[in-house]
């Protein structure tokens, strides 16, 4: 008994790009790594920075501001001891000896909260005031980190750190003549006030930090708000076949997102006639090839019946593949329209152009054969292109004209275009068809049956047109004949296969969407 294969198993890379996601991150790395997640912690991270900066700045200003204000007022409780000097110098009162003029600037001195006013002599300490009436005990206890101050010229100022306390001071000499050299120093207790700023950040932190986490859960919420649009764009897509194109995004506000989202929708409508159109094509296509197809196996099927009309059915047969050829030709040409290459453009002179044309076409049947005017310009042009495309008007003129009947070629040159037209004096074209008969596999109603079409001629002549950047127009009467006009620009773009521009009102004929009919 054979054995039965085993069941392969799906590959992981013939899934769709959004479900392999899914399949291969977990929920929490898709909500980390999602656009409303970024933009959150970039947004705290920006809001960190200038709250880093911010308050660094700050404590950097009311430091330094405690600092200016301590030395301002140290400075002037030495300027006062200058003063005291030279005015008891002047008065001729100034005790003779260094230690004495200390002892009466002490007696005379207030000391304020947090200061302390000291005098060296010879380096060594002498006496100090302070507002508690003790010497600091930071200067018992680290005396040793002290500098020489015996050494200072004139003034110093600087700051000491022990633990938690801060000290600022400022150091001035006293240097007379006959007296010993002497030393005073003030020093300011700084610590309370680097505590209450300490203290002030830390709330000013809190507060900061608090209103930072109200910020992020509002902004969560806006930007699950602003992203909206993108989610249901996102599951629009998602949702979206090729059997159901309907669904819409509704459109809100005037920013990136409703530009984004109107976008969305004009292409889901460009697709959905891609797609409609590609259905009506296709069903077109099979309904015109299933006739030649069903012909030619009916009279293959009863040639093994009928052996002596082999003759005419091998002669019908071929027929019916050369129509089809033609019809796959026609589809093919129409297909090549759409790739950016299917012309090769050329300077060509618009008046020998329009004669050779005219040449060409009064060889096709008896009819009444006018040029009517050329056009005095060079054209940038597919000359085997626009030649084919106007072709196709001349012999759908001649299907629905007589023998007697007028039939009027002409090019003419008007702001930068130029306009190629096949006219007739036919029977015209309804109105009801001239609404339609751009449409591929259309024909006319009034179409004599003796001319065998597949209805992509006009449609073909359409295609021409619009890949040299131009268009087609119409006007005709019922009875009195049609007039197709190609027309093109003079330097058409090189490389980009676009759609025509809605050029109405332009030129003295109405644009229609559509032609007549086709061959």
């Amino acid at each position: 008994m054979p054995s039965l294969p085993k069941p392969t198993q799906p590959s992981v890379r013939a899934l769709p790009q959004s479900l392999l996601v899914k399949l291969t991150h977990p929920q929490w790395y898709r909500w980390l790594f999602s656009v409303r997640t970024r933009l959150l912690l970039w947004y705290l991270f920006l809001a960190g920075c200038v709250t880093f900066i911010s308050v660094s700045a700050a404590d950097r200003v009311y430091r330094e501001s405690i600092v200016s204000r301590a030395n301002l007022a140290m400075k002037q409780q030495l300027d006062q001891f200058s003063y005291f000097v030279q005015s008891k110098q002047q008065s001729g009162k100034l005790p003779t000896s260094t230690t004495q003029i200390f002892d009466v600037f002490l007696d005379l001195y207030a000391p304020t909260r947090d200061e302390y006013f000291i005098t060296l002599i010879n380096g060594q300490l002498h006496d100090y005031r302070s507002y508690s009436g003790q010497l600091p005990a930071f200067l018992e206890q680290n005396a040793a980190q002290f500098p020489d101050w015996s050494t200072v010229k004139y003034r110093q100022e600087g700051q000491m750190h022990f633990g938690e306390q801060r000290f600022q001071y400022v150091a001035h000499c006293f240097r007379m003549v006959g007296k010993q050299p002497g030393t005073l120093i003030v020093f300011y207790d700084a610590t309370s006030d680097f505590q209450q700023g300490r203290q002030a950040l830390l709330r000013l932190l809190r507060d900061v930090s608090i209103f930072l986490g109200i910020s992020l859960i509002f902004a969560w919420f806006t930007a699950g708000r602003v992203l909206a649009p993108l989610r249901q764009l996102t599951k629009t897509a998602q949702s979206i076949r090729e059997s159901d194109m309907n669904q819409r995004l509704s459109v809100q506000g005037k920013d990136e997102i409703a530009e984004l989202t109107t976008t969305f929708n004009e292409m889901l409508d460009r697709l959905q006639v891609a797609f409609e159109s590609q259905k009506e094509f296709l069903k077109d296509a099979s309904h015109e090839l299933r006739t030649p197809i069903t012909v030619i196996q009916g009279h293959l099927e009863m040639l093994q019946y009928r052996p002596d009309q082999q003759e005419e059915t091998i002669a019908l047969v071929m027929d019916e593949l050369e129509r089809m050829g033609r019809l796959v030709n026609d589809l093919l040409l129409l297909a090549k329209t759409e790739n950016p290459n299917f012309l090769h453009l050329k300077t060509e002179e618009l008046d020998w152009m329009t004669e050779e044309l005219y040449l060409k076409s009064r060889s096709i049947a008896p009819r009444n054969w006018k040029l009517e005017s050329k056009g005095l310009s060079p054209i940038r042009c597919d000359r085997q292109r626009l030649t084919q495309a106007v072709m196709n008007l001349v012999q759908n003129a001649v299907r629905h004209t007589g023998e007697n009947d007028t039939i009027t070629l002409g090019s003419s040159v008007r702001d930068s275009y130029a306009f190629l037209w096949v006219s007739d004096t036919g029977e015209g074209i309804a109105p009801e068809d001239q609404k339609r008969i751009f449409q591929r596999f259309t024909r006319g109603t009034n179409q004599d049956n003796q001319f065998e079409g597949y209805g992509l001629g006009l449609s073909i002549v359409q295609a021409i047109a619009q890949a040299h950047h131009g268009w087609i127009e119409l006007q005709s009467r019922l009875g009195e004949g049609s007039t197709f006009t190609i027309i093109i620009p003079l330097e058409p773009p090189v490389t980009a296969h676009e759609s025509h521009p809605d050029r109405r009102g332009q030129s003295a004929h109405h644009l229609l969407p559509g032609n007549r009919t086709s061959g």
